[in-house]
């Protein structure tokens, strides 16, 4: 893919933040001290935003962390958290943290032998749980370990959502606000003690424990110190500032590293507002109630937001189109000089107002984007096609790279210096080097090892403090990296040429009707084969437009009609790719991938070793250059029973397809072809 990937390169790094010396607590008190009345969160529930100043914030702190001790929480014990973001999910982090324990998140999507894992690892003794879904999961997870003679760690489980558990009698239970309520009764009863333990906290204690990504095998562990978290603020907010007036929106869960650095980290080193949506369903519309200063999102949101605007603007008139076709022509010409280091022209400046007031400003005004001064995407790469998109339409949209063990940012672009096929170059304090093609990465930001697994931290950390990170890359012309794939992923063709499978798969998953793609050699050499998952919303979208009528997604996925439509697009894949590497076969998967079948990730990354294995039969007829195949598929019902339906599969090859005459490139704001 470049030269660079068996050399040895390196890049100097910016003078960063040399020493911290706060702990998160110690910040709140500071920051409840200097602005006890402004507003450090707000929650929207029943319609109505509930805001909570900085001195409230502190209080229930206080309140919490005066419970935990009653229930005799130590420095270093490790309390977990379970659930979707609230105040309380913050409220308890800082609690535990006060009394110079850590917390470790757990995703609220986490189900059975995952929780056990993390649980079990941590040796949580108490957990803070949001709602009955997560109580029942706890409480069956005990029942189950102690029908299996295992020992249940867990004495405590705290919730803060008592809707349907009121007629629940487990000893094990204890509301949110009535351990406050203990703690109040605590703390007057040991006067000046939680102000103690928060001033003889240190920066090198265990903050936060995030769990790995876990694309290949159960997640890691990995700990985070204060000074580590709070670094990475310092340097990252070097070149993006952040003012305390700044606000954000908190929908990523907080077991994410990501939701970490900015809600927490960044959060409380600059006094961020956080507002936290009324549910999952309503995250769109309070993005646009709140309009956040700052964004971070995993490029899945963001290319559900292009998916979301192609939808719309192909149910709008022709005028319609026509007038955002223009503007938006005029925004990605000016977005194209302004990346690479050239101002506008004249005939550009003179036309950008108009192509604002037609294409950009409505869009972003309808995504709740109109306010940000900056957002960022990470966790997986975005296709270059979508990161154009939205720097077209005026958002300052800059890629991150990083990884738990690093906090999450160690590489993102500048405001000046932005290039769609790269991550960037490194941040202030961080170095960077790349040693036969493997990334490497230094910094004060490092994590402190994986709880439990000495073994794997060595591997992970040189002596002298280096990360390995495992992944492909290389410095492009500019300084800037390029990352290619995990190393282990990075595959030859034939022809000697170098490729990822996810560079390809992203070139597919560009198209809005593709949720997800994994890409497989063929046994003959002969291109690459590939698993396509539909995107519902866009296809269906689509369907209705096209009168074709359907039932279900599997339903959905079978129409010969919706086969030519994913032929058509990943054609227009192909063109930009080594002849080589080009996908030849697809079949589209009859279900989409799913978490809970270990399928994906919580954060939306593919385990292609479980894919591999499940869909062994599937990948095995791609690379065969079969017609069909056969599979059976077992479908779930709410009630736990479970029925095992055959299945035929097509199998599309493209070997001897051709786009319709006359049929033009589809544009990036379109799905209509």
């Amino acid at each position: 893919m470049s030269p660079a990937m068996n050399t040895a390169t390196a890049l100097a790094p910016e003078p960063g933040v040399t020493t911290v010396e706060h702990t998160f607590p110690q910040l709140l008190e500071q920051l409840a001290a200097e602005r006890p009345d402004a507003i450090a969160m707000q929650e929207k529930r029943y319609g109505i935003w509930q805001p909570m100043s900085w001195a409230l914030y502190r209080e229930r702190v206080r309140d919490f962390a005066h419970g935990l001790a009653s229930l005799g929480v130590q420095p270093g014990e490790i309390v977990a958290v379970l659930g979707d973001n609230r105040p309380e999910w913050l409220i308890a982090e800082l609690a535990a943290q006060s009394l110079r324990a850590a917390v470790v998140g757990i995703y609220p999507t986490s189900i059975g032998e995952e929780l056990r894992h993390v649980l079990s690892v941590a040796a949580s003794r108490i957990v803070v749980a949001e709602d009955q879904e997560q109580v029942d999961k706890l409480l069956k997870l005990r029942d189950d370990m102690l029908a299996a003679g295992e020992q249940f760690r867990v004495e405590r489980i705290v919730f803060y959502d008592p809707h349907g558990l009121e007629q629940y009698t487990d000893p094990l239970l204890l509301d949110f606000t009535e351990l406050e309520g203990h703690g109040r009764a605590w703390g007057e009863e040991h006067p000046g003690w939680l102000d103690a333990q928060v001033r003889a906290g240190t920066p090198d204690e265990i903050a936060v424990i995030c769990t790995t990504s876990g694309t290949t095998s159960r997640p890691k562990l990995g700990e985070l110190s204060h000074a580590n978290l709070l670094a990475m603020a310092e340097n990252l907010t070097t070149i993006d500032p952040i003012a305390p007036k700044d606000r954000y929106v908190s929908f990523l869960p907080f077991a994410w590293i990501g939701e970490q650095m900015l809600s927490v980290a960044c959060g409380l080193s600059k006094g961020l507002t956080i507002s936290f949506p009324e549910d999952s369903a309503t995250q769109r519309a309070n993005l646009k109630e709140i309009g956040p200063d700052v964004m971070f999102a995993p490029p899945r949101i963001w290319e559900s937001m292009l998916s979301e605007v192609q939808v719309r603007i192909d149910e709008s008139g022709w005028f319609k189109r026509l007038m955002f076709g223009f503007g938006y022509k005029v925004g990605d010409d000016i977005a194209q000089r302004r990346v690479q280091g050239k101002a506008p022209t004249l005939g550009q400046r003179i036309l950008s107002p108009l192509a604002t007031l037609v294409a950009s400003h409505p869009v972003r005004n309808h995504l709740g984007l109109s306010r940000l001064k900056r957002c960022y995407t990470g966790g997986a790469p975005l296709g270059p096609d979508v990161f154009r998109f939205f720097h077209a339409i005026g958002v300052n949209l800059k890629q991150i790279y990083g990884q738990t063990e690093i906090c999450g940012i160690a590489i993102t672009h500048r405001d000046d210096d932005i290039a769609f096929h790269t991550v960037g170059t490194p941040i202030p304090g961080t170095e960077l080097r790349i040693e036969e093609g493997q990334i490497m990465l230094r910094s004060s930001s490092v994590f402190q090892g994986y709880r439990g697994n000495a073994e794997a931290t060595a591997e992970a950390i040189t002596e002298d403090g280096w990360l390995i990170t495992g992944d492909a890359g290389y410095l492009d012309d500019n300084g800037h990296l390029v990352v290619i794939d995990r190393a282990k992923d990075v595959l030859r063709a034939p022809d000697g040429t170098l490729y990822s499978s996810a560079f390809v798969e992203n070139k597919i998953k560009f198209s809005p009707y593709v949720e997800e793609a994994v890409a497989f050699s063929s046994s003959d050499g002969d291109g690459l084969t590939a698993i396509v998952v539909l995107d519902p919303a866009t296809v269906a979208a689509w369907a209705e437009h096209e009168r074709i009528g359907f039932t279900t997604y599997t339903d959905l996925a079978g129409k010969d009609e919706v086969y030519d439509l994913i032929a058509e697009e990943i054609t227009r894949s192909n063109e930009d790719l080594a002849e080589s590497i080009r996908i030849t076969r697809f079949v589209i998967l009859h279900k989409q991938f799913d978490p809970d079948d270990d399928e994906i990730t919580r954060t939306r990354k593919v385990r292609r070793n479980v894919i591999g294995e499940r869909y062994a039969a599937i990948i095995g007829a791609l690379q065969r250059g079969d017609a069909e195949v056969s599979i059976t598929s077992t479908v779930t019902y709410q009630d736990g029973s479970r029925v095992e339906r055959p299945l035929t599969l097509r199998i599309f090859d493209l070997s001897t397809y051709q786009i319709p005459p006359g049929r033009g490139r589809r544009p990036v704001w379109s799905g209509r072809r």
